[in-house]
């Protein structure tokens, strides 16, 4: 039984902190003096910080500043989404990086030919060939249970094209271990302000221009380890245009990334060099087409067997029994090889745009953008890394974050997450768009939902890809554009309904495709303005 308080007994004998501040028993003059002393300069401190905190609300009344996260899983189109900002915000500084793309631009179409020629070579229609393989961006498309070895089409020119684009080897290699890295996360010295393509050609890496600890070059990308694949993994090893099942091209089953902390771009662009004179007698400018180790040279020698091994009738049949469909993946550019492997070819916005480069860690990127009243906002945009092994990195960011805009990509209905091969890519979509909703750090954010990549749906269902044999649900309603969408939409939606933390909260869903640069650009400004709308209102309840 507890004792009852005593009718007029003293707070400071029931108050444990009213106790604790009591100045000690016995306490001389000079400790009492040093006592009050430590109180008054903690007192200053504390103050000090109050101020700081007034200051700070002050300021972002005055200078508001807007959060942005782009969330959903890898290659839902997240990269590309924070590209159109810079492109619609930042033009200048887009367009001056776009020389650095070109790299990469060519490590997207050498790879997407190299995965053909391994899909159509005769090695892989073997009868143990695995349920899944890879496409051209790394994502697994899933093939029929059983092959049939013997209806398989022949690709009769294989030889030839192996032959042919033999040279394409080499470069990849090269490729890759320019946009490779030491084990390093973080930069350790500056880029070089052009690139010696010469020094990465046949392994060679004995330079003393931006050299990491293993030999390998700045700038710091990343090349996830390549593991152990099951029958069902969509990393299952295909056999090399080789003809050899045992490769060790370290190109097998890992895709290039860059790392948030790298300054690729650097290495990449060619400085004042494009402007440069070839000598003081001529007009004629110098470029990267004058350098002899430049890939350009490589890819145009190749261009006419790349073009004929892509347009072969029979290296179609042979994807399409296989159900490979190369030309859903990012990184697409079979459809321009002549214009891509062409000596002075130049990356256009849209090239950049669909290039390929996972980036690993959290891409931070700060605009300027005026509202209705001609007012300037700091606008800061966040793009993390959507594959399992790095969602833990984006709790630290909800806080404070004024809107969130989530991506998923509804035509990966087909396919399976590469790391998680047991795993519909579509199904992971849901459960992570649940998990953001229902976020109660998020209960007071704005959400905008980007239902992504309609035109690869659109393709995929004319194609005759039924959406019921993947999820059962959908049951026996039309298997057209109209009613898919619709029926995505609805499910998203209600999943808002049903789990979200605040269902009062702005939240807008949109049907998109983040490569198409003009309707982008109006959703872009239409999420803006209620994004813009929104924090103001904030600020004035603050």
């Amino acid at each position: 039984m507890a004792r009852p308080l005593e009718p007029n007994r003293r707070r400071s004998l029931s108050d444990p902190l009213a106790a604790a501040l009591m100045p000690p028993p016995n306490e001389s003059a000079a400790d009492r003096e040093r006592r009050l002393e430590a109180e008054s300069e903690a007192k200053r401190v504390s103050d000090v910080i109050d101020e700081m905190l007034r200051a700070e609300k002050k300021e972002k009344k005055t200078k508001p500043e807007i959060k942005v996260l782009i969330l959903g899983q890898s290659e839902s189109g997240k990269s590309t989404t924070l590209k159109q900002f810079q492109l619609m915000h930042a033009t200048a500084a887009f367009h001056a990086d776009r020389i650095a793309w070109r790299a990469v631009i060519y490590l997207n179409l050498v790879r997407s030919i190299r995965r053909i020629l391994d899909a159509v070579s005769p090695e892989s229609d073997q009868p143990d060939e695995a349920e899944y393989q890879e496409s051209a961006s790394g994502c697994a498309i899933s093939l029929t249970n059983q092959l049939s070895v013997i209806s398989a089409t022949r690709v009769a020119k294989y030889p030839q094209y192996r032959h042919a684009l033999e040279p394409l080897r080499e470069l990849e290699e090269r490729l890759i271990r320019m946009l490779s890295s030491p084990n390093e996360d973080e930069p350790t010295h500056t880029a070089p302000s052009k690139p010696d393509w010469s020094i990465y050609a046949n392994g060679n890496s004995d330079t003393q221009v931006a050299i990491g600890k293993n030999g390998r070059p700045a700038p710091f990308i990343t090349i996830p380890p390549s593991r152990t694949s099951s029958p069902l993994s969509p990393s299952t090893s295909l056999p090399s245009p080789g003809g050899s099942s045992n490769s060790s091209s370290k190109s097998k089953n890992v895709e290039v990334s860059v790392h948030h902390t790298s300054n690729w771009k650097k290495a990449f662009s060619l400085g004042n060099r494009i402007k440069s004179p070839k000598s003081a007698h001529t007009n004629e400018i110098e470029g990267w087409w004058d350098d002899p180790s430049d890939p350009v040279h490589v890819l145009n020698s190749c261009a006419q067997a790349m073009l004929a091994l892509w347009k072969d009738p029979s290296v179609k049949q042979r994807l399409r029994e296989k159900r490979i469909r190369v030309e859903e993946g990012s990184g697409f550019f079979l459809d321009e090889i002549s214009r891509i492997t062409a000596l002075r070819y130049f990356p256009s916005d849209q090239d950049v745009l669909k290039a390929r480069l996972k980036t690993t860690g959290v891409v931070e990127h700060s605009f300027s953008i005026a509202d209705s009243q001609r007012r300037f906002i700091t606008w800061k945009i966040y793009d993390v890394g959507g594959s399992r092994n790095q969602r833990h990195a984006w709790a630290p960011y909800f806080e404070d974050v004024n809107a969130i805009i989530f991506l998923a990509p509804i035509s990966a209905f087909d396919q399976v997450l590469t790391e998680a091969p047991e795993v519909n890519r579509l199904e992971d979509s849901l459960l992570l768009w649940k998990s953001v909703v229902s976020n109660k750090l998020l209960a007071h954010v704005s959400i905008i939902l980007f239902l992504n990549k309609v035109d690869l749906l659109q393709a995929k269902l004319k194609s005759g890809v039924r959406l019921s044999h993947h999820m059962p649900r959908y049951g026996d309603r039309p298997n057209d554009y109209e009613n898919v969408s619709s029926y995505f939409y609805n499910k998203f939606g209600s999943i808002h309904q049903a789990f979200s933390s605040n269902k009062e909260r702005e939240f807008k869903i949109h049907l998109t495709s983040v490569t198409d640069t003009r309707r982008t650009a109006t959703i872009i400004q239409n999420v803006r303005d209620i994004i813009i709308t929104i924090n103001l209102k904030n600020i004035h309840l603050m």
